[in-house]
């Protein structure tokens, strides 16, 4: 995949902030979106290593933030202190694994809908949420 939506949109960031474009960013923004799923700055830096081994670990969680800063990455933290970083979508929640740490996203219009009931009764304006969901998956359970 050439990800040039999200290049275009790493450019036009870096160029407004009058940041460099470099190859190494460019690079991480192709392995992260390649990725897939939620991952920690060590977890890219692995990755990035694979097909580019002369890029650092710092350059990997600077160009993180940046892509968090760009709009392109999101920053989570669950329970374990463990900062991951996922793609920046439509809203959705977790379900966090406490034993092999396995993060399943989901949706759910009707925790959405009584979300927004909830708030409404109270006169509450909601800004942001998150909703995570801590337990065991199918393969952790002890049936």
């Amino acid at each position: 995949m050439s990800h040039e939506v999200e290049k275009r949109a790493l450019a036009l960031y870096l160029e407004s902030h009058q940041l460099k474009q470099t190859k190494q960013r460019e690079a991480i923004l192709d392995v992260f979106l390649q990725a897939g799923q939620h991952v920690t700055s060590e977890d890219m830096f692995q990755r990035v290593r694979n097909d580019h081994p002369s890029i650092g670990y710092t350059t990997v969680y600077r160009t993180m933030k940046l892509l968090c800063d760009a709009g392109l990455a999101v920053e989570r933290h669950f329970d374990d202190g463990v900062t991951r970083y996922e793609i920046e979508h439509e809203h959705h929640d977790h379900l966090v694994c406490t034993k092999c740490g396995k993060i399943i996203e989901f949706e759910c219009k009707m925790i959405e809908s009584a979300q927004n009931e909830i708030a409404e009764r109270y006169g509450f304006l909601t800004l942001r949420h998150r909703h995570e969901l801590y337990g065991h998956c199918s393969s952790c359970r002890d049936d």
